[in-house]
């Protein structure tokens, strides 16, 4: 893999109320005051390597932890991926042909309701590493009603595949035909692996992918606030932290991203910084949320 370099990222050029989908943050003076003091004291000290590996043991517990506290109240739905990925409207080579879509990483399913309730002609496989988020989406799946469509779940079995994946370690074909899939997304998934693991993942996802069909990404970038938030205590790696909660946020570069596709069959097509303003209006205080989008391109046999 390529080596890596710092990057310098230009100006914000808007300024929005940030609703990307993340992990959400709540900015008060206190945060930009402790990134203010996190610059003067660097970080030098990373995590044990004892502890590193009880995180990396303990990483689907973790999550699954995450969904006990958070249920499915946490994230809100992200009706924002049409808008931003437009492949998930225009891949289609005739109007006819029903898409077939990997969500990888589907959390509580925020992203694949609001496409099947917008989409008819969708087909939708969607895995979680945690199998509580893969149960509270097949039970929100019972309780969600369409009135206009004979109260039929949205996620029936014709229109949805939902199964547990360690997208690191479980062979994706064994839920999904290989070279079957037109479109797959990585929404705020990938960042969530350890980032000697990514490339399994990926690799995972090309398998099943069809020749020429995309890859979407967005996930969190290099100086997003989230990543200046963390005390020089709670990093695990360049680029890599660890929240209190015991889940671990990667933060990319552009280069690091274009290089772990590029070795796993992909070509770049979108590789670009998503900056954004966090704005607390109470205290007065705005900061810069970044965000990486991408789409890669499997590459034709």
């Amino acid at each position: 893999m390529a080596a890596l370099k710092t990057e310098t990222l230009s100006p914000v050029d808007s300024v929005t109320l940030c609703d990307d989908g993340g992990v959400g943050i709540d900015v008060t003076k206190q945060d930009v005051l402790s990134h203010e003091e996190g610059k003067i004291g660097g970080e030098q000290t990373l995590v044990s390597s004892f502890k590193q590996m009880k995180l990396e043991r303990d990483a689907q517990k973790n999550w699954d932890l995450f969904y006990k506290r958070n249920t499915t109240n946490f994230f809100k739905d992200r009706h924002w991926t049409s808008r931003e990925f437009d492949e998930l409207k225009t891949c289609r080579q005739s109007d006819s042909q029903r898409l077939v879509l990997l969500e990888a990483g589907c959390g509580v399913g925020n992203c694949i309701f609001p496409l099947l309730e917008d989409q008819d002609n969708i087909f939708v496989y969607a895995c979680d590493f945690s199998p509580r988020a893969v149960d509270f989406v097949k039970s929100r799946n019972d309780t969600f009603v369409v009135f206009d469509r004979q109260k039929n779940p949205l996620c029936r079995a014709e229109r949805c595949s939902v199964f547990q994946c360690d997208l690191t370690r479980d062979d994706l074909r064994h839920n999904v035909p290989e070279g079957s899939v037109d479109v797959a997304t990585l929404i705020f998934v990938l960042s969530a692996i350890h980032p000697d693991k990514m490339a399994l993942a990926v690799r995972n996802i090309h398998r099943v992918l069809k020749p020429g069909c995309a890859v979407l990404f967005r996930d969190y970038g290099v100086h997003d606030h989230a990543m200046r938030r963390f005390k020089a205590s709670s990093k695990l790696a360049d680029n890599f932290y660890v929240r209190q909660d015991g889940t671990r946020s990667y933060f990319f570069s552009k280069d690091f991203l274009a290089a772990l596709f590029s070795d796993a069959g992909f070509r770049c097509v979108v590789n670009e910084y998503v900056q954004r303003e966090t704005v607390n209006k109470k205290e007065g205080l705005c900061v810069p949320r970044v965000f990486l989008q991408s789409k890669f391109i499997k590459l034709e046999s």
